[in-house]
């Protein structure tokens, strides 16, 4: 029970962490670039203030509270499962941190801004022209490592 705790801290610990930050630069970047203004970082680096009222890369424009409705579900079942869960394995908190913190800023831009606001811009990338933001990181450095780490346990013959 100590250690089904501790997960549970570290993953709240992590998801809050995450939100805050993503948030907080999506915050930045609406007070301090101008909506489709750009700043650039680097040659390939931009920050470019743009919103999305839909999905994923902009699909279904103006249904993003359909997004927001769905996320949001499925941000909860995550939560439940691993309070739930007497087999879940650390990594599984560590990650599911890092896809409901990602997650969960891109539902709060939602309601605070009624989109998502988007700002990375990577320059130079033949047929990328595509602009994301930090939740959107870290919602991939949350479910990347979970699919190889599930594959792996899985290919060992681990039982859950």
């Amino acid at each position: 029970m100590k250690q089904k705790t501790a997960n549970l801290t570290l993953f709240i610990l992590i998801t809050l962490s995450c939100l805050v930050v993503a948030h907080g630069v999506g915050w930045w970047v609406s007070a301090a670039i101008p909506l489709y203004g750009t700043l650039e970082v680097s040659g390939l680096l931009h920050l470019t203030h743009v919103r999305n009222f839909g999905g994923v890369f902009g699909v279904w424009q103006g249904a993003g509270w359909v997004f927001g409705l769905v996320s949001g579900l499925l941000l909860a079942g995550i939560t439940a499962y691993l309070v739930l869960s007497r087999r879940a394995r650390l990594y599984e908190y560590v990650c599911f941190g890092f896809v409901v913190g990602g997650g969960g800023a891109n539902v709060v831009d939602r309601l605070v801004y009624g989109s998502v606001v988007d700002y990375i811009d990577i320059q130079h990338i033949p047929y990328w022209d595509y602009v994301f933001n930090a939740a959107d990181v870290m919602i991939h450095l949350g479910v990347w490592p979970l699919l190889v780490f599930g594959f792996l346990y899985d290919r060992r013959g681990d039982e859950r």
